[in-house]
């Protein structure tokens, strides 16, 4: 059976391309899969404590039997470059989020977003700096698993609508090239009161850094290197422990 291959970040680097095609038994799992590219590449090897699984846009334990047409998502730690995009393809959207690979404009979607029972809107702007850890930083790269990227993004914001009491939220994210003072994730809560508005923000913000399929890379005068991501959570990792189970539930 043949299922796709999709790789990010230093996978992609290490193995030479972003996605290929396998051919692979019936009863063949994630582990198997990422035992192939273990064997194959040294350099992948060391990265597979840290490596979630994804089949079908869901997280994934590598415990999980694979079927045919599956897409497989292999994942190093996320935190936020990309093939080059035409201007022409579509931005990613759903009911409280965005991927986009245009200029964020902050105060717009916020100003859209405000409702006359709103006592506090709170705005988290991720900016560009010009280093990293001492290292003067020419410009960024964001790339992402893109469809799985909005969907745990919207994920997100509705466990946030659900968890604080707020009255909306939106969470923007950009890819591709970043220039020093840009924006490259955006999120806005609005509520009646100012707590809970910040307690979501903070909790909005730090979740997806650590879930969203999106990775980013550093350019220096002397080198680009990807940024090393945060380790995925607790509840990701534990599903490499999961028992075996099939790929359609």
């Amino acid at each position: 059976m043949r299922i796709r291959v999709l790789l990010f970040g230093q996978l992609k680097d290490i193995v030479g391309r972003q996605e290929e095609s396998l051919d692979v038994q019936p009863g063949t799992s994630l582990s198997d899969v990422m035992a192939r590219y273990a064997e194959q590449f040294p350099k992948f090897k060391p990265m597979t404590g840290s490596i979630a699984c994804s089949v079908n846009r869901e997280y994934a334990p590598a415990s999980i039997l694979l079927h045919e047409g599956d897409e497989v998502g292999l994942l190093p730690p996320v935190s936020g470059g990309a093939p080059a995009r035409t201007e022409a393809q579509p931005q990613l959207e759903s009911a409280h989020c965005r991927i986009l690979r245009e200029k964020i404009d902050s105060q717009k979607i916020a100003d859209a977003l405000k409702a006359p029972e709103d006592g506090a809107t709170v705005i988290f702007e991720g900016i560009v700096r010009n280093n990293t850890r001492g290292r003067a930083t020419l410009f960024l790269d964001y790339e992402a698993y893109e469809a799985m990227a909005i969907n745990e993004m919207e994920k997100l914001a509705q466990t946030a609508l659900e968890k604080f009491t707020i009255h909306d939220v939106r969470l923007v994210h950009r890819l591709g090239r970043l220039e020093i003072g840009e924006t490259s994730v955006l999120v806005v809560v609005t509520s009646a009161h100012r707590g809970q508005a910040f307690d979501a923000c903070r909790w909005l913000i730090d979740t997806l850094k650590k879930t969203v399929p999106i990775w980013k890379k550093e350019y220096f005068e002397d080198g680009a290197v990807w940024a090393d991501g945060e380790p995925f959570p607790k509840d990701i990792h534990a599903k490499n422990n999961a028992s075996p189970r099939s790929a359609s539930g």
